[in-house]
């Protein structure tokens, strides 16, 4: 099975099949071990190894941590890419971007819930960093789909704080 990995703004191709695992045609060693109890899973890549937990977002979306790296990722099957660029989606992306800290910090306030409606530029959550409140905005409207954190958190710079999904197209207010 061919899958397209996007990391921050570089796209891999990931071949996966009996032979083993392909990243842009290299053939690499791989293994990947779940650590009993924990949502923590052990990955080697070649000789480098590194710990992961994993977050399905939605719709290809995952929320990553890597040996202590914040990253969102989306994984795309070869079928799924073709409809999307069939059909323009690709163009127009997975939906509203989501809310990250722009640092490290402490969540002070979560002003939205599942469910909500937002506007362009409207308040969701408020980080204290460096003795200073950050008022965090959504970049575009759309409905909250998920709130991955609460007061009294602490967050990674890049770390997903809000997720949304579009306003149903034709729904009624």
């Amino acid at each position: 099975m061919l899958y397209h990995v996007t990391l921050v703004d570089r796209t891999f191709q990931v071949r996966v099949s009996p032979e083993g695992v392909e990243i842009d045609g290299r053939l690499v060693e791989t293994d990947l071990a779940r650590l009993e109890g924990t949502l923590l899973k052990g990955l080697r890549v070649d000789s480098a190894s590194h710990h992961v937990v994993a977050y399905h977002l939605a719709r290809g979306r995952w929320d990553l941590n890597i040996s202590g790296y914040p990253l969102e990722v989306e994984v795309v099957d070869d079928r799924t890419r073709a409809i999307r660029e069939l059909t323009g989606a690709a163009a127009a992306g997975a939906g509203p971007k989501p809310v990250v800290a722009p640092m490290p910090g402490l969540v002070v306030k979560v002003d939205v819930s599942a469910g909500d409606a937002v506007e362009p530029g409207e308040g969701v959550v408020i980080v204290e960093a460096m003795k200073m409140e950050n008022e965090l905005k959504a970049e575009a409207g759309g409905v909250v789909a998920r709130v991955h954190v609460r007061a009294g958190d602490t967050v990674d710079k890049g770390q997903v704080l809000v997720d949304f999904e579009s306003p149903e197209v034709g729904e009624d207010d």
